[in-house]
């Protein structure tokens, strides 16, 4: 991954497991690395070794979406704060698909976008439910 994509406390995949970054900084030769943990493992990897995490029903849910319509065209997940909607275009096209906001569509497929725009929208994190698996250990 491009580590200016990157923030402290974005979700990441590697080696098909969930790790959150908890720095970012540049090696000798200019590369850049990411410190990851999760509850088993901390180490520190090159930033084009790690991987996006999909957007899936499933983290939409860990993120306080809930699922308010579904059609053969398209399913919505929609958080507390009413201006917040996902949703997944179910035809081949995926014209509808992604983040809205305010009625303004952001192209947004991946969970640290997710974290990243929420961030700079309102100054903290978004919250997981289910939390535990996500949390690094200090």
């Amino acid at each position: 991954m491009n580590a200016a994509d990157l923030k402290i406390k974005n979700l990441v995949e590697y080696k098909n497991q969930t790790y959150t970054i908890t720095e970012i900084f540049q090696g000798r030769d200019h590369n850049y690395f990411v410190k990851i943990e999760n509850a088993i493992h901390s180490i520190a990897v090159p930033a084009e070794a790690i991987k996006p995490i999909q957007i899936t029903e499933e983290w939409l849910e860990k993120f306080g979406f809930l699922r308010t319509y579904a059609s053969e065209e398209r399913i919505r997940y929609e958080r507390p704060e009413t201006f917040i909607k996902y949703d997944f275009d179910l035809s081949s096209k995926k014209i509808l698909e992604g983040l809205k906001i305010y009625g303004n569509s952001i192209r947004c497929r991946y969970i640290h976008e997710f974290q990243n725009i929420f961030s700079c929208l309102f100054g903290k994190e978004p919250t997981a439910a289910n939390y535990s698996l996500l949390k690094t250990h200090s």
